[in-house]
């Protein structure tokens, strides 16, 4: 009997994760285990440090399953967990350098992005060049749709900070971008 048909409906499937069931458990991380690395790839350059932590996420959502009310979404249930698991990784990691307050910044010109010919998976992959400080707040912020009050709680910075380094990750990418088509532009 295969697994899928154990499990008709997600709330089945839940139901069986609260109850401890391995199979349960084994079809939950096989439908989001690639998601979830995906974005644990946003916040690590490293592919093992990115897997370390989405597996260190799975363990904790077997564990807090039970909180789990079945409303709103379970992938998103999970994703939150995946996301706040990178954030505690990084803090312990001390590797949220490059910090300066939004106040500290003098002038600097408002970031627009450039009409570009950049996909996705280019502009993600220029995202994962930004420093950890940067990167950790850009994906917070403009990606998982954080505030940065939100920010600023789970980074243990204040809200200036976090303003400061989403404007920087901003003014940096937009340089990125601009290289970048700079580069393509001289290849045709």
């Amino acid at each position: 009997m295969k697994i899928l048909s154990l499990f008709q409906t997600e709330e089945q499937l839940v139901k069986a994760c609260q109850k401890g069931d391995p199979r349960a458990q084994r079809r939950v991380y096989d439908k989001y285990a690639s998601r979830m690395n995906s974005v644990c790839r946003r916040y690590f350059k490293d592919d093992y440090e990115a897997e370390e932590c989405m597996i260190e996420a799975f363990v904790k959502v077997f564990e807090k399953i039970n909180q789990f009310k079945l409303e709103g979404s379970f992938e998103g249930w999970i994703r939150r967990i995946v996301v706040n698991e990178c954030l505690m990784a990084l803090r312990s990691k001390k590797q949220m350098g490059n910090q300066m307050s939004y106040d500290d910044i003098l002038y600097e010109p408002n970031p627009q992005l450039p009409e570009t010919a950049l996909e996705v998976q280019d502009l993600l992959k220029l995202v994962e060049q930004l420093p950890v400080g940067y990167r950790t707040v850009f994906n917070l912020y403009a990606i998982d749709g954080y505030t940065h009050e939100e920010i600023a709680h789970h980074l243990g910075i204040t809200e200036s900070t976090s303003k400061s380094q989403l404007h920087r990750a901003r003014a940096l990418l937009q340089r990125m971008i601009a290289e970048n088509d700079s580069r393509l532009s001289i290849n045709y």
